[in-house]
């Protein structure tokens, strides 16, 4: 059975066409390409040129990945860097969405995720203040704000 070599027109238009209904950034579209048969080359081309045509935009991207996370999901800025890292996002454009974070809504995401978690413990307890603080740290949160929910719920 023949294998018919990808379109890079279609391809291009059906990657512009996901770029335009939700945020991608280059590193997912550039796998998109290949597991559709394009070859490194094309595939660079073409994640280029929707760029150049600002389809695909790394650092507005990972301002909304950023915001989104913490506001839908109550991720906090650890696990936020590492998702970012992993889709290859530079440190650099890293640290500007993290900076872009409200800090209200960060505060938020942090109170809710600890308030959720202290309704199954009982505070009081030595363990249960620690189980509290990993699930924190699980989520994302940097210890130091790990320790002040912790510390503001237990004075609550």
């Amino acid at each position: 059975m023949k294998t018919v070599p990808p379109d890079p027109e279609k391809l291009l238009q059906r990657m512009a066409a996901l770029c335009a209904r939700s945020e991608q950034c280059r590193s997912d579209i550039d796998r998109k390409l290949r597991r559709a048969g394009l070859s490194d080359t094309d595939s660079r081309k073409l994640t280029d040129r929707l760029a150049a045509d600002r389809f695909i935009d790394d650092r507005r991207f990972a301002g909304s990945f950023a915001r989104d996370k913490v506001r839908f999901s109550g991720w906090g800025k650890l696990k936020i860097r590492m998702a970012l890292a992993a889709k290859r996002i530079d440190s650099d454009i890293i640290a500007e969405a993290l900076d872009s974070i409200p800090a209200e809504d960060y505060r938020k995401a942090l109170v809710s995720a600890a308030t959720i978690k202290a309704r199954t413990l009982d505070l009081a307890d030595y363990s249960d203040r620690g189980r509290l603080l990993r699930h924190l740290a699980t989520r994302g949160f940097e210890p130091s704000a790990c320790t002040a929910a912790v510390d503001y719920l237990t004075k609550k």
